[in-house]
């Protein structure tokens, strides 16, 4: 197997692993609503190979050490961002918001008002 074909067989297999329906589900169908889980998802990959052996400055040519190696690695990162909520009349995109984001900036524009306040 060369290396093309390994890095398509990773491929495949994150597709089939890593999906928004595998990571938060199927939709959900209910009284005539359908909830679409919506998800960003990001892939990293990295990978490296050295052949050549090692060759230190006391070492006789005769006595180097023999060199190989290789190594990839990957990973996947799935962050939920809310859902798409589909009925008769409408379809909505409804977000997820993350609290933390929001009290960090009010404390941010409480520290500000607080301080121009003071002027």
């Amino acid at each position: 197997m060369n290396d093309r074909e390994r890095l398509s067989a990773i491929g495949d297999r994150l597709q089939d692993h890593a999906g928004v329906t595998q990571v938060y589900g199927e939709p959900v169908a209910h009284d005539g609503k359908t909830i679409v889980p919506v998800a960003k998802v990001a892939y990293g990959f990295g990978g490296g190979y050295e052949s050549g052996g090692r060759e230190d400055v006391d070492t006789a040519a005769e006595n180097r050490e023999a060199g190989e190696g290789g190594g990839m690695g990957g990973g996947v990162w799935a962050t939920p961002t809310g859902v798409v909520e589909i009925t008769n009349q409408d379809t909505r995109f409804i977000p997820f918001g993350d609290t933390r984001k929001r009290a960090v900036m009010a404390g941010l524009w409480f520290v500000f008002g607080y301080v121009l306040g003071r002027k």
